[in-house]
């Protein structure tokens, strides 16, 4: 996939039609914009990114949002705040797929990647 151009995007509408795991919508010098979509279930996976803060912003299906040692319930119109260097994990708790945007600063993924599943991004990691 080919990033977009665009600078201004219905993100919650582009959110909910997603079904890959991770695709990268835009890369910036500074930020960059990721779509995902984590299946019944499913878990983003236990990860610390450090030098970049991190914010997701759900729009579809329920979860929970572990962040260094709390833990809360997410669902649409919640955002997870996760500051560089902390420990998180998003889990689908709910039926149907949990779906979300999510912003990296600086960016954190090589811009255009796309992964339709967690096992496909684990291996390109």
């Amino acid at each position: 996939m080919s990033e977009t151009s665009k600078l201004t995007l219905a993100v919650v509408e582009l959110a909910r039609a997603n079904e890959e795991f991770r695709k990268v919508l835009w890369t910036g010098d500074q930020t960059q914009l990721v779509l995902m979509a984590i299946p019944e279930g499913g878990e983003i996976g236990g990860e610390v990114h450090e030098g970049h803060d991190q914010l997701l912003y759900f729009v579809a299906g329920s979860g929970v949002a572990k962040i260094g040692d709390a833990e809360c319930d997410v669902a649409d119109g919640y955002v997870s705040i996760v500051p560089s260097g902390s420990f998180h994990n998003f889990r689908n708790t709910g039926s149907g797929m949990l779906k979300l945007y999510t912003t990296y600063s600086p960016p954190e993924h090589e811009p255009g990647t796309e992964h339709a599943t967690k096992s496909e991004a684990d291996a390109d990691e």
